[in-house]
């Protein structure tokens, strides 16, 4: 009888381990893919900064990073620490990884274009560079 609650805790970290990487064996680690830079421009050129996003942390969430000017372009954003992409290809900055300070939806021809907040308009485009930094 007390080899019972030994198996039960077992298949409970096994169940456990299994929910957490959604059933597949693959690590979660080997999922994460390096940061890669996008430019973000304000009203067609009026300014601009870089942002990161960075290692996959859940299914659509990822981290980012904003470099500190980029506050001249939409105050409070330089506070956001997530990437979260939605189903519907839409993207939004957020502090917390709920509650978007930018919402970004996929722009004619290359890259995103912002519609919240309305104004102003930012547009978010990758350079092309990848960070070798992270997530090696």
């Amino acid at each position: 009888m007390t080899k019972l609650p030994a198996l039960i805790a077992a298949a409970a970290l096994f169940a456990g381990f299994q929910l957490f990487h959604g059933g597949s064996s693959e690590s979660s680690a080997n999922e994460a893919r390096p940061a890669t830079t996008f430019r973000l421009v304000a009203n067609g050129d009026e300014g601009d900064c870089a942002v990161s996003r960075g290692a996959a942390i859940d299914d659509g969430l990822s981290l980012l990073t904003v470099t500190p000017n980029c506050r001249g372009l939409l105050p409070g954003i330089e506070r956001a620490k997530f990437w979260r992409e939605g189903e519907d290809g839409t993207i939004a900055f957020s502090a917390d990884g709920t509650d978007p300070i930018v919402t970004f939806s996929v722009a004619d021809g290359d890259g995103y274009e912002s519609y919240a907040p309305a104004t102003p308009l930012l547009s978010l485009a990758t350079t092309g560079e990848r960070d070798q930094s992270a997530g090696n």
